[in-house]
């Protein structure tokens, strides 16, 4: 059976992947994705490739949900990433940054998850749609990752700020 991708929903997958490895990487190797380190970083870079490059991709003629989902990406990225610098956030900062950054991890999975369940295997694909239960199966086990993983990287984050915070003077 014939490749449905044309070679920009090539280039967009490979793109998409990349990213979603590098934040993998930068979960293990930091405990969360830190826009100023290498695989931080270029997840923040490889994301924002991804989103633009998917804008032109319109398999039903018209922009979709996924379309949606990447200007959501775009909007929260640039706050994620400069959250530490908003002084509006104050002391929560850190921690609006991990949940941002993580939440475009999330929401990137999404189309991914779609895209894939509906077209692998080519013969004959997993789901038939997005409303498929597979689809909405793995829609929530991202979903309860997501979760888990902030909860985690926030009680990771609190337990290194009180390490660092001087003792209290009695």
């Amino acid at each position: 059976m014939p490749n449905h991708l044309s070679v920009l929903g090539i280039i967009h997958t490979i793109i998409s992947v990349l990213a979603i490895i590098a934040a993998v990487v930068a979960l293990f190797r930091h405990g969360k994705i830190n826009p100023g380190y290498g695989a931080g970083r270029l997840y923040v870079i490889l994301t924002i490739i991804t989103c633009l490059t998917g804008f032109p991709i319109m398999k039903t003629g018209h922009p979709s949900a996924g379309h949606a989902l990447g200007v959501i990406i775009l909007v929260i990225l640039p706050i994620a990433v400069y959250a530490r610098s908003i002084r509006f956030f104050g002391k929560a900062a850190d921690y609006i940054q991990i949940i941002l950054l993580s939440l475009t991890l999330f929401f990137s999975m999404i189309p991914a998850t779609v895209e894939t369940l509906t077209r692998l295997p080519i013969s004959q694909p997993i789901a038939s749609g997005p409303d498929s239960p597979t689809v909405k199966m793995w829609l929530g086990i991202w979903f309860l990752l997501y979760v888990t993983g902030v909860i985690y990287q926030i009680v990771k984050l609190r337990k290194q700020k009180s390490a660092t915070l001087p003792p209290a003077v009695s």
